[in-house]
Formats: C-alpha cells, sequence, structure tokens
C-alpha cells in the first residue's frame, strides 16, 4: 500500500495539543462547520414531539426523515424531557432530486433556518436536504430534563466535492456490517464517498462470476457476494453516498495470481500473504492474456459498480520480478519504452482504453503519473500536497491522502492542518479545480472488525471538516472542543468506536470489569497510544494476518484524552501571563499521584490476568517518569531551582521511557512532563523573559535536540 511521509507537525505547537480555552466558539456546535451560520445565541426548549410537512415522494429522503425521526425521539427520551407541549414543525423543501445513485458533480448545498417552534430546510436536491437533516440533529441538545434548539440561519455548501474514507477490507477482512455501520458514521459527518480496497496480496475481496477461481483461491473464503455489494451500494446511496471499488494492478497482486499464475511475471506457484509489506509478485503486462483476464473481470466489476470512478491501485512495483524476467526486459527494448516505468505507463493505458469502453475514469495512486498517461484519469495522491499540485498543473484531476493516513494514529490536530490548497500556493483557480478533494485512509494491517472503528472515528469527522468547510476554519482547539460533541453523535449513528472499548477491555480480564484495579486498567489504556506512524510492524515483527489483534495497543486510543487535557493543564499552568498559579501546580502533582497509584494497581493485576502482563512495562515508565514530574512540578511551585545535573538526570529518564516496547503503546505525557521539568530548571529566568521567551526557552530546554515527531 502507498506509504505516507506526514508527522504529526503540529502535536508539539503551543497552540495544537491544547484543547483548553483559548478558542472563540463557533456559532454552532455542528462539524463540519457550516460554510455560513448566523446564531441569535437565543435557545428554545423542545417541549413536544417533532412534525415533519414535507410535501415530496422520493425514497431517499423519505428514508433520511424515519431515521431522523428514530433518532430525534432516542436522544429525547434519553433526556427525560416533558413531551406535553407544543410541537416543534421541520418543513422541508427539497427543490429537485439527485439519481438514485449520486454522482460526481451533485448540488448538496442547503439551508436551514431554526426559529421559536419551527425549522425550514431548503435545498436543491435530496443530497443538500440529507446533510440539513444531519446538520439539525447536530443543533439538537439535550441537558437533564431539558431539550432545546438554538436560533439559527445557515447557508452550507461543501468545499470540495469529493470527500471520501478509504477502508482496506483486503488485509483484514470486515464483513458488511461494518461498513453499513460507518456508512451511517459518513453521512453524519457530511463525507460522500467509500473507496473499497478489495485487492491486495492478501485477500481477493469481491465475487468474479466470470473467474470464480479468483475468489476461491485467493481469499480464504471471504469475500463479499455481488449481491452484497449490491446492499452496499444501495445502503450508501440512501445516505448521499458513492462507491468507488479499487482492484490493485499490476503490483500488489499475489491473490490474483494464486489462480493464475501464467500471468504473473514469474513462475508460480503462490499463495496469499500473511505478512505485511511491499512483495514481488507483479502482472506480467507483456502477456495478452493478462489483459484477457482484466478486460473480462473490470468489465463485470464496471456493471457492477455505478460510479463513473474506478481505482486501480498501480502502487509499490519494485520492479523486481521485471527486472528478473529477460523476455520482459526484451520488450522493454523492443518497443522502446522508458524502462520499468515506461512498461508500466504502456500498462495503465491498456487498462484505461478497457475501463473507458465500460464508460469508467481511471483512478490511481501517484505512480501511476506519466506524461503518457490520459489526461481523463485521476491521481489519489498519497505523496503529498506538493505531488498534489504538479499532478493539477499537468491537468489531471487529483485527490489528497497523504496526511489523512488515519491509521498511523496520528493526532485530530495532525489530520485537521493537512490542506489540499496550502497557504501560498501558486496554483492558479483553474489548476485548483483539478483537485476534487482528499480521503481518509484505513488501511488494514492492525485493525480488526472489533477495533477499525476507533481507529476512523471520532478523528475522521477533523478530515470530514477540511474537506467541506471553509479553508478559514482552522482553529484547532475549537476543533477539539465540537470533536468531543460530534463524537456522540457518531456513536449515535452506529459507531462503535465507543461501545467497544469495554469489549477491548474484556479481551485483557474476561468478563471480570468489576474487579479492584479495574478501573486503573481502564485509566491507563485511556492515558497510552498506539505507536505511530509503521513504528507497531518494527516492534510486533511476529504479527501477521491471522494474530488476533487484542492487545494493549488494540485497546487504546489513536489519541489520548486523557493525555491532551493533561497537556491542556500544564500550558495554562506554565505559560499563563503573570505568577504561576499554585491551583496548577497542585493540580498536576495530584494527577501525578493518581499515576502513580494507577500503575501500582495494574502491576498488581498482572500475575493474575496473563493479557495484562503487556501493560506492565508501561506502568513502570509511567511510574519513573511520574516521579520525575512529581519532584519537578514540587521544585516549580517552592521557588527551587532545578539544577543542571539533575535537568539531565531527568531528562535521560524520559529519554529511557520513551523507548518502544512490546506493548507498541507509547505515553504522550511525556512531552507534557519534559515542559514541566524544563520550567522547573529555568524558572530563575523567567521574570526577565516576555511570555514568548520564556515559552522559547522551555522548549529548548525540555527538548535540546529539537521537537520530534512521535
Amino acid at each position: 500500500m502507498p506509504r505516507t511521509n506526514s508527522l504529526a507537525t503540529c502535536l508539539f505547537s503551543a497552540g495544537a495539543w491544547v484543547a483548553a480555552a483559548g478558542a472563540a466558539p463557533l456559532p454552532t456546535d455542528v462539524m463540519p462547520a457550516p460554510a455560513e451560520a448566523v446564531a441569535s445565541g437565543a435557545f428554545f426548549p423542545l417541549t413536544g414531539e417533532l412534525r415533519v410537512v414535507d410535501a415530496h415522494a422520493n425514497p431517499r429522503l423519505d428514508a433520511a426523515l424515519a431515521r431522523l425521526e428514530q433518532r430525534w425521539a432516542a436522544r429525547l427520551a434519553g433526556s427525560g424531557s416533558p413531551r406535553a407541549g407544543a410541537s416543534f414543525t421541520l418543513v422541508v423543501d427539497c427543490h429537485g432530486f439527485s439519481p438514485v445513485i449520486p454522482g460526481p458533480a451533485e448540488d448538496e448545498s442547503y439551508a436551514l433556518d431554526v426559529q421559536m417552534g419551527k425549522a425550514v430546510l431548503t435545498s436543491a436536491t435530496d443530497l443538500g436536504a440529507l446533510h440539513g437533516l444531519e446538520t439539525l440533529l447536530q443543533l439538537l441538545q439535550v441537558g437533564p430534563r431539558v431539550a432545546s434548539l438554538p436560533v439559527v440561519s445557515i447557508h452550507d455548501r461543501p468545499r470540495f466535492a469529493w470527500r471520501g474514507l478509504m477502508i482496506d477490507v483486503a488485509r483484514r477482512w470486515q464483513p458488511l456490517e461494518v461498513l453499513e455501520r460507518n456508512l451511517d458514521a459518513m453521512a453524519a459527518v457530511k463525507l460522500n464517498v467509500l473507496h473499497l480496497h478489495l485487492t491486495e496480496d492478501q485477500g481477493f475481496r469481491i465475487e468474479s462470476l466470470t473467474h470464480p477461481e479468483l475468489q476461491a483461491q485467493g481469499s480464504d473464503g471471504h469475500y463479499y457476494t455481488q449481491a452484497q455489494i449490491r446492499t452496499v451500494i444501495a445502503y450508501a446511496a440512501a445516505r448521499g453516498i458513492r462507491v468507488v471499488p479499487e482492484f490493485d494492478i499490476p503490483g500488489h497482486a499475489t491473490s490474483w495470481v494464486v489462480s493464475h499464475p501464467e500471468i504473473a511475471s514469474l513462475p508460480g506457484p503462490y499463495s496469499v500473504e500473511r505478512q505485511w509489506g511491499v512483495f514481488n509478485p507483479v502482472l506480467d503486462p507483456t502477456n495478452e492474456a493478462t489483459y484477457a483476464l482484466l478486460a473480462d473481470f473490470l468489465g463485470e466489476m464496471a456493471a457492477l459498480f455505478p460510479d463513473p470512478f474506478l481505482h486501480i491501485g498501480g502502487d509499490e512495483n519494485n520492479g523486481v520480478q521485471w527486472n528478473a524476467n529477460p523476455r520482459i526486459q526484451g520488450y522493454i527494448k523492443d518497443h522502446h519504452l522508458d524502462g520499468n516505468a515506461g512498461l508500466h505507463a504502456m500498462f495503465n493505458q491498456r487498462i484505461d482504453r478497457i475501463l473507458a469502453r465500460h464508460g469508467k475514469r481511471l483512478v490511481g495512486w501517484d505512480e501511476i503519473l506519466n506524461p503518457q498517461l490520459p489526461k481523463d484519469c485521476v491521481i489519489d495522491s498519497w505523496r503529498g500536497t506538493e505531488a498534489l499540485g504538479r499532478t493539477a498543473v499537468a491537468g489531471l484531476d487529483c485527490i489528497l491522502s497523504n496526511g489523512f493516513y488515519i491509521d498511523l494514529c496520528y493526532s485530530a490536530a495532525d489530520h485537521y492542518v493537512t490542506e489540499p490548497v496550502p497557504d501560498g500556493s501558486t496554483l492558479t483557480p483553474a489548476q485548483q479545480a483539478h483537485i476534487l478533494g482528499g480521503e481518509a485512509t484505513m488501511w488494514s494491517e492492525w485493525v480488526t472488525p472489533e477495533t477499525i472503528d476507533s481507529r476512523i472515528w471520532p478523528r475522521t469527522a477533523a478530515i470530514a471538516e477540511r474537506l467541506w468547510s471553509p479553508r478559514e476554519v482552522r482553529d484547532i482547539p475549537e476543533m477539539y472542543r465540537r470533536l468531543a460533541i460530534v463524537s456522540d453523535r457518531l456513536s449515535e449513528a452506529g459507531a462503535l468506536h465507543q461501545k467497544n472499548q469495554d469489549l477491548m477491555l474484556r479481551h485483557l480480564v474476561g468478563a471480570n470489569l468489576t474487579i479492584p484495579g479495574i478501573e486503573s486498567l481502564r485509566a491507563l489504556i485511556a492515558l497510552v497510544e498506539p505507536v505511530k506512524h509503521y513504528q507497531r510492524g518494527a516492534q510486533q515483527i511476529w504479527s501477521n494476518q491471522l494474530v488476533p489483534l487484542v492487545g494493549l495497543a488494540d485497546a487504546a486510543q489513536p489519541e489520548s484524552t486523557s493525555a491532551r487535557e493533561f497537556a491542556g493543564l500544564v500550558e495554562r499552568t506554565l505559560f499563563a501571563r503573570g505568577p504561576i498559579a499554585a491551583s496548577g501546580t497542585e493540580a498536576i502533582a495530584g494527577q501525578f499521584d493518581q499515576w502513580t497509584k494507577m500503575a501500582q494497581d495494574v502491576t498488581a493485576l498482572a500475575p493474575v490476568y496473563p493479557a495484562v502482563r503487556e501493560a506492565v512495562v508501561p506502568a513502570a515508565d509511567l511510574t519513573d517518569a511520574a516521579a520525575v514530574g512529581h519532584e519537578a512540578i514540587c521544585d516549580l511551585a517552592s521557588g527551587t531551582v532545578l539544577p543542571p545535573a539533575r535537568l539531565a538526570a531527568d531528562l535521560l529518564t524520559l529519554d529511557r521511557v520513551s523507548q518502544p516496547n512490546e506493548s507498541a503503546t507509547m505515553l504522550p505525557v511525556l512531552v507534557p512532563i519534559r515542559l514541566v521539568v524544563a520550567a522547573a530548571a529555568e524558572q530563575a529566568k523567567r521574570p526577565e523573559l516576555t511570555p514568548e521567551g520564556w515559552h522559547q526557552l522551555v522548549f529548548a530546554t525540555a527538548f535540546p535536540q529539537g521537537l520530534k515527531a512521535p
């Protein structure tokens, strides 16, 4: 699969890892933020039932209204608010209807005017109306025995037409229910493209009727039937979402050649891969049998998937088999091709002609970009905004995936600052028009149906906002404020990122969720994060497709709310104007005490519950870090300057406990702890410095080698 070079560039900047105050709240809590919203500040209580006035007869809109009424009633029932008052009226005025299967250029705009006792939703199409209904649901606020709506006027439209989520179902199988519940969550945040990565070295996950041997021999029995695919397409279309399939060729093709070794570039036999990585098997572009098989299969898939786009992958062909085959190298020479790149370009031209016969536009990863590539092809860029810009300048449409690799477990802030058209871009308006949007990419080496939702949500809501909302909407603390709210809304829609946390805890201690120490284990899981980028594969080299994912890293969330809140506490305490507040130092010291006790409890569980043993090292590391931090915060509170020798020793301890461990987890709280230690060592200089100077000094002392992404 494509590898991204994105780094967690904003984790350590003063405004990024702080989810605390400092942001001016937007007019609404809606995410993605509307293009225009004017709120009066007034709220009115909902004391009666919801009454919908809709004069249209449209199956998609009718079904959406039914879902709205169900979720509305469920939320109000949870509030316990009285229902004997006047009803609330929703008037839906939809001016037109999109095709049953949405196209890529639909009008998704809407207007929503909420007044006392009434809301009017106006849209050009039913797709816009669906988005307006999701906005109305997000506006609905429920408190103890009261539910209310704000008085607000919204005019909304997406910034980009392609707002996608890619789910890799090939490396680790994801059954139908995973797709359906994530389609519901996608609709809640106005994403509109589900990109399904269906073939890979580890599995062929789609039924072919023309070549049933492909799934019979390449899937371990885990694949979608064509009837199931039609169900997914219909389920998505009912929510205004398109489905774009990906069949990875000519590389990442092991599952193809298990049943058809004759089209591989070197003789077989082959078997599906169990490990992860870039493998040698690649289709032979010089063999006409390759194109005969692909013409059959792609024609069949073109008929099954109605979307005008079809993704062929095209990434990470390492050239090993092409280089090792004298006949292929002779073909390159005889046809005056530009090496392997020219051969790949020729292959893509042939595939483009096959797809064009079926009315499809070819989509592929960056590697397919070549001067010979037809201009109607689309580049899915995992290499970044510079590559995206070059594609746009070349006159090809493109979408951005780099920076949106949610499988790498970076923070929501890291994804949020990824901008398809960066500040200072020299692209002309015509060139910018080639940038269709972007996709969050959920590669599946390290997820199962139990954990995949936690890797997608809620962080993908931040990506959805980047692709929908005006580019000026970019305040990170404000994003986190609303992300916490929308996370609950995503759970209501069916996502399991919250619900499955107890399920993952049971993998560690069985059904014993009331035993002494369990809350400490829960707190430790909430404090750690899985390692970032591709570190887990290096730390758990024994893992493969058949190994269950039930460890500490799988139970942990990609981004720790607890750690971010602690970072905010440290930020407010160390860098507020005026004297360092005693309340802040006391709260930080108290947190260190809690972590020490928590680590002791977790360590005591390990002899009884073998699966908890994996948590012993992180618990010990946390204990050591908390001891360093506790001493430093006490020095800071008392005005005792931490001497240079102890500063060096403390930073060395924090370096040690940040090293990889077998649990494949990390402690994000080590960053703010380093700041506490540095502040204790440099506190005598604080009165002489400006706030900005103090901030710079503390960071420079805490990170003498410079900031590094985790």
